[in-house]
């Protein structure tokens, strides 16, 4: 890849995100119920994002975790999106669900689990969508960068990398988040890198200062978790930001948002 970077992060037919308003996405950890997601997507609308986020199938480490609604979970996610007139951005985990995706998620995620799954990367870069590719929680950035170019060479030129911290051996958060790739992957690659708080930190008290730390350390977006009551949450309700928390947390990259252009 050369160093050229592209002016446009993700355009549909009728949106187009460039670089200079960033990607900007927020929602749940999972989709829980219509309730709660359409709570959430109104917030997001309101604070003026395009994007909704939310897990419908749910990669857990335990096998008794919430796995998600699934099928379930994608037409509440389409739902929402109508209603509030958003795109929605969703975790795909087998190649097996793109006939699902296709018509309910706008951008189809990668998580870090995937990353490094070759097969399914050559297998998603003909589905004719956006791919956001999550880092793997152990994987250098040129490793980041090589799975990037599974779907690239496939034919996707709508890749969006995303830092969401790497495994190390501190455990004040989650992940460490390693931002020092971002300005790394806008020197080694055109696509556009965007940088997710909630689950590198896995605090919810950080994921404003690790925001517009992202911001100003150049990424092209943030995909932040928010939840009507995180202490209730499915999954990762620790990270994840209360409605209010969410508005002010907009509210300050208002504020910073006339020194990033």
């Amino acid at each position: 890849m050369s160093a050229i970077t592209r002016p446009v992060i993700v355009h549909f037919p009728d949106l187009e995100v460039r670089r200079e308003d960033r990607l900007m996405i927020a929602g749940p950890c999972s989709v829980e119920s219509r309730d709660q997601l359409f709570t959430v997507a109104e917030a997001v609308k309101e604070a003026g994002f395009h994007f909704l986020r939310g897990g419908a199938f749910k990669p857990r480490t335990s096998p008794y975790s919430f796995q998600g609604l699934q099928e379930e979970g994608l037409l509440i996610l389409r739902e929402a999106a109508e209603a509030f007139d958003l795109k929605i951005v969703s975790e795909i985990i087998d190649v097996n669900h793109v006939s699902l995706f296709q018509d309910t998620v706008d951008i189809l995620q990668i998580g870090t689990r995937n990353m490094s799954n070759f097969q399914m990367l050559k297998q998603l870069a003909g589905c004719g969508k956006p791919i956001l590719l999550k880092r793997g929680y152990s994987a250098r950035v040129e490793e980041l960068l090589l799975a990037a170019e599974y779907l690239t060479s496939g034919g996707n030129d709508q890749v969006i990398l995303c830092e969401r911290g790497i495994r190390t051996f501190e455990n004040a958060t989650r992940a460490t988040l390693d931002l020092s790739s971002v300005p790394i992957v806008k020197k080694l690659s055109p696509l556009p890198i965007i940088v997710d708080p909630s689950h590198s930190t896995g605090r919810s008290d950080l994921v404003q200062s690790m925001t517009l730390a992202a911001l100003v350390a150049g990424a092209d977006g943030v995909m932040i978790e928010v939840h009507p009551n995180p202490q209730k949450a499915l999954s990762d309700g620790l990270q994840s930001l209360t409605l209010d928390a969410f508005r002010d947390c907009v509210q300050e990259i208002r504020r910073l948002w006339p020194y990033l252009k």
